[in-house]
């Protein structure tokens, strides 16, 4: 399946910037260039939606994008951190645009400690590198909601990945999970085994509202909300505050004739942000981005207003960790 962001039909909606002085890390976002399923898009395309809001500093995420297509395959994936690097050199020549400040690659933790070698090449690769993401995301469904090579819910639970997953607390590397709301208890789990891992979660844990979840909101929240304050009580977990637009969570944006303007996003969203700041704690959370997957839906400037509305809640320095203080720490800003 083809993904397209459709410029034309988001500037249908051209918002005013909230609060444009607010100083923002963008803890999530990807570059796209080879990927059959997403268009392109590079670091002029990032910082043309950046520009929107004062968006500093950025944080990418591993992608499957850059890939060495030669060598041991458990090494390939130091193409993406070669590539990411030679992009934010790129970005450096502009200083007073938005940088890449760290980057998180993959490895395939069922290697064991064997991937302790991809880990030092991801770091001799760049200074950028602060961790990895390994994506578990799975559903027995046939609701296009199979990813990568991952062939059941549990790797979290795989003997192999767990070894490997040891080789990160030895090497003090993060580590961003990305799965699917059913799955969060197995990454509770983890958690618990390596307490001094700093873990991610990753789009709120991705509740799913299509194929056989599609018509059940509410009970899907309420399983949801449950697992996640269960997630909470583990203090090396952190949460990305974003994600929401993917059309697998089935808000269903992407369909209609007007994209969503940001008190739409906030009418029907807000329920999620609410609940992850309020078991996280804004020291442990962070707005994020997603882009370009979430501008299949939203505008960078509707998303960011949106979560300017959102915040207006919490205490300025409340705000200010939600908005950039927690990912600094995360990736070592």
């Amino acid at each position: 399946m083809k993904y397209a962001v459709r410029e034309q039909w988001l500037a249908q909606v051209n918002e005013k910037i909230i609060d444009p002085g607010r100083s923002i890390v963008d803890p999530h976002h990807h570059f796209f260039a080879s990927r059959r399923s997403f268009q392109a898009y590079d670091l002029a395309s990032l910082r043309a939606d950046t520009s929107s809001h004062s968006v500093h500093t950025t944080v990418y995420l591993q992608c499957g994008e850059g890939h060495l297509k030669d060598g041991p395959k458990p090494l390939r994936p130091v193409g993406e951190t070669q590539m990411v690097d030679a992009i934010a050199a790129q970005a450096k020549k502009e200083p007073h645009l938005t940088q890449i400040g760290a980057m998180v690659g993959t490895a395939e933790l069922r290697l064991g400690s064997a991937v302790r070698e991809v880990l030092e090449a991801h770091q001799n690769a760049s200074g950028l590198f602060k961790g990895i993401r390994q994506a578990a995301a799975w559903d027995a469904s046939d609701a296009g909601l199979l990813y990568g090579d991952v062939q059941n819910a549990a790797l979290y639970r795989d003997t192999a990945f767990r070894e490997g997953f040891g080789v990160l607390a030895d090497m003090g590397l993060s580590f961003d999970a990305w799965h699917y709301h059913p799955q969060t208890p197995y990454l509770t789990e983890l958690a618990r085994e390596f307490p001094d891992v700093v873990i991610v979660l990753d789009h709120f844990g991705t509740p799913i509202g299509v194929g056989p979840y599609a018509g059940k909101r509410k009970e899907i929240f309420t399983q949801w909300a449950n697992d996640l304050a269960e997630l909470a009580t583990c203090p090396n977990v952190f949460i990305k505050l974003g994600g929401l637009a993917m059309p697998w969570t089935g808000f269903g944006f992407e369909t209609h004739a007007m994209p969503p303007t940001s008190d739409e996003i906030v009418a029907l969203q807000a329920p999620y942000y609410d609940h992850a700041i309020e078991v996280f704690g804004p020291e442990r959370a962070m707005f994020e981005s997603n882009f370009p997957v979430d501008k299949l839906s939203v505008s960078y400037r509707v998303l960011w207003n949106a979560f300017k509305k959102m915040a207006q809640q919490y205490s300025e320095s409340e705000q200010d960790a939600l908005f950039q203080q927690t990912a600094k720490q995360v990736y070592r800003l």
